[in-house]
């Protein structure tokens, strides 16, 4: 009976271990990827307001504009 729980405890200490590491791997990756998106998307809005563009246009440039990275086409 005591090994039963020894066992138990050792599965869930390696699963707490395990998921600990993961989630920590991943939290780190949206911050890079926020900063990244967060320059695409400052690029698309100073060339949308270097052509003067307002309303649907300028939501319609921005969205083409983030989608290829930040270069208009």
């Amino acid at each position: 009976m005591m090994m039963k729980s020894s066992v138990v405890a050792a599965i869930l200490v390696s699963l707490a271990i395990g998921t600990g590491t993961a989630w920590a791997e991943d939290a780190a990756a949206p911050s890079k990827m926020s900063a990244e998106k967060k320059a695409i998307s400052k690029s698309c809005s100073d060339q949308a307001n270097a052509k003067g563009l307002h309303g649907k246009e300028r939501k319609h440039f921005r969205s083409e504009c983030k989608h290829h990275g930040g270069k208009a086409e």
